[in-house]
């Protein structure tokens, strides 16, 4: 427990002392609202309106959650698939770093065109955003497997699936646990602009709506909804990594 508070007390005084400063800064120079909101502004506009924010909250949440688990689950396929055949990660993986260089928002015009403004576009985005951090990571991690053990696995005739099973994903599990947190961040930022595509609800299409009515302290409120979805979701991700890596040595603050 004292650890554990050890390590989240600094975070916090520093969140603290930023948004004390924010509030001093925006009073002191008479910064206007529609410019620059104080933290102060913020807190009344979504307390003044929790239940329409809630709404748009659980429809930005709920499209992450869908979202998620198939971007990283179609990463990890696709780290196996190339970890298992390593020809294919020759000729494959230099498009894989291309994928990533067509930035997302240009991207859902055409998945609009080709998919309609149904579900399956925002998916593909999705998909798209999440799939890459989960499949760099976990090819690395599988490739980086203790080679006296493994030539030690070979000499004793296991199989290619017991080397899997008992020594390359075992020792992986680090590395893909820190391309899926990576993930769970990119989640909602994929979510919010899936949104920008085309829906009547979310967080995104709130966005659209401040930003034509010039309503700065609402796109702050987002914001601040966007960056504790991914928090909630990170914590999640990393409790969920302490469970089941057990067996990974605690390093020395």
């Amino acid at each position: 427990m004292r650890s554990s508070w050890k390590q989240i007390w600094p975070p916090i005084v520093a969140v603290v002392f930023f948004l004390a400063v924010w509030q001093l800064a925006v009073s002191f120079f008479d910064i206007e609202k529609w410019i620059l909101p104080s933290p102060r502004d913020i807190g009344h506009e979504f307390a003044g309106n929790p239940a329409g924010i809630w709404d748009h909250t659980l429809a930005t949440l709920k499209l992450t959650l869908i979202g998620f688990p198939i971007g990283t689950g179609v990463g990890l396929v696709v780290a196996l698939l190339l970890h298992l055949m390593p020809w294919a990660k020759r000729a494959f993986y230099p498009l894989l770093i291309l994928s990533q260089n067509v930035p997302s928002i240009a991207l859902g015009p055409l998945l609009v065109i080709w998919f309609g403004f149904g579900l399956l576009p925002k998916m593909v985005l999705i998909t798209l955003v999440c799939f890459f951090p989960v499949a760099v990571a976990a090819m690395g991690g599988l490739a980086q497997s203790d080679r006296v053990m493994l030539n030690y696995m070979k000499m004793a005739g296991a199989s290619k699936w017991q080397i899997f099973t008992k020594l390359e994903l075992p020792h992986s599990l680090p590395a893909i646990f820190s391309g899926v947190k990576i993930s769970a961040t990119y989640a909602v930022m994929g979510a919010v602009v899936a949104e920008w595509i085309g829906a009547d609800k979310g967080i995104g299409y709130y966005m659209q709506l401040q930003k034509s009515a010039y309503r700065t302290d609402r796109m702050f409120v987002a914001i601040v909804i966007v960056v504790l979805l991914s928090l909630v979701l990170f914590a999640i991700i990393a409790l969920l990594e302490k469970w089941l890596v057990r067996w990974k040595p605690r390093r020395n603050p």
